[in-house]
């Protein structure tokens, strides 16, 4: 038997060992002059049988779960269980190929899953093979051979601005969640923002809120008999950028004053019972509302108005889109999404930033040729 030390463990500092093992001397030390010049080679793999199911399990729980958000990490570890688990899952991680996540991606195309989440599988695959090589246990991350599906961009769907003020908001002005969905044709708020914004947080007077937590649901991994499997949670948001300070139009200022009084009703009614958490929007009895009740109270106030079926999220897409078309900066429209850069904001929208460059292209035109 000999051990030769290959570096120090990534998460405890300690050294590790590689050891082999050989019926003769000679045997042994051939094998330990075989790593110690594919180590100074760069090419050395730690002695292992792990498959990449039990490395992306590792991967997982030590590597990521201290580091990402709840949400985030629920997306990892439903990606690794759905989908490359039950399908690469038993691949020696010494023996995966190229051509195993290839075929990987292109069957997973074929059987309707969308490009993104085939291109998200690709995303997890590349930072677990890059720890692993890091690791010592592959020698190069094979996930970077491989050829992605073409990103297709989703069509947006939006309501024009005489659908939102003419059709929507008279159809729906009654309802408990109405200042909740004006507000988001209003502001570009996210669902979650809209969830977990607090009194605390919005100034009537001044016409401003601001966003400092979102609600999410994320899977509840260690629960016991009696718990549910997922659970709401309130959070940071995302980036710096999204913790911000939001404008409020005066027609969803006059909305929220509204919400306002019918909110303290329903204390009044409720007395004690009602569990008061600050919430601008929540259950009649002050508890958080499950993040997926907003989006079907959305889609049941958009089709008692008459309008084409949109998602939630496209009440921020509109928002967006409408202070472009009236003449607002990229700039300003990005700050307020809460968006890290302003091209992200062009990107998003760049069905409306074209036509806004035709129409500056013609203002030119009329100023070249003296008709301006």
């Amino acid at each position: 038997m000999a051990q030769v030390t290959i570096g120090r463990d990534p998460a405890t500092g300690k050294p590790r060992r590689a050891t082999f093992y050989g019926k003769t001397r000679q045997e042994v030390a051939d094998k330990l002059t075989k790593a110690l010049r594919n180590k100074q080679q760069g090419t050395f793999v730690t002695p292992h049988k792990l498959t990449l199911g039990e490395w992306l399990h590792t991967w997982l729980w030590e590597y990521k779960k201290p580091k990402l958000r709840p949400i985030s990490f629920d997306s990892y570890e439903m990606l690794v269980r759905r989908h490359l688990a039950p399908t690469l899952g038993h691949i020696l991680l010494r023996d995966l190929r190229p051509e195993h996540l290839q075929h990987f991606y292109n069957e997973k195309g074929q059987q309707g899953l969308s490009v993104r989440t085939v291109r998200y599988c690709h995303t997890l695959l590349c930072s677990a093979l890059a720890q692993a090589e890091k690791n010592q246990l592959i020698i190069r991350n094979v996930s970077k051979l491989t050829e992605l599906p073409r990103a297709a961009r989703k069509e947006m769907h939006t309501l024009t601005l005489d659908q939102v003020t003419a059709t929507l908001v008279p159809a729906i002005t009654q309802d408990r969640l109405f200042a909740a969905t004006f507000l988001a044709f209003g502001t570009g708020l996210r669902r979650g923002e809209v969830l977990a914004l607090r009194w605390k947080n919005v100034n009537l007077k001044a016409g401003t809120l601001q966003v400092r937590q979102t609600l999410v649901r994320v899977t509840n991994h260690h629960a016991t008999d009696g718990e549910g499997r997922t659970r709401p949670l309130m959070q940071e948001p995302k980036t710096q950028h999204s913790r911000r300070t939001v404008p409020i139009p005066e027609t969803c200022l006059a909305a929220l004053h509204q919400h306002k009084a019918r909110q303290a009703e329903e204390k009044l009614r409720l007395g004690p019972a009602y569990q008061d958490h600050g919430l601008v929007f929540c259950r009649p009895d002050g508890a958080p509302m499950a993040p997926e009740m907003l989006p079907k109270t959305f889609a049941r106030l958009i089709t008692q108005a008459g309008l084409p079926p949109i998602r939630f999220h496209d009440a921020r897409h509109t928002f967006a889109t409408l202070m472009l078309e009236l003449g607002e900066s990229p700039k300003t429209v990005q700050t307020m999404l809460g968006h890290s850069r302003v091209a992200i904001t062009l990107d998003i929208y760049s069905h409306v930033s074209l036509e806004l460059e035709k129409k500056a292209a013609a203002k030119l035109n009329a100023a070249l040729t003296g008709r301006g």
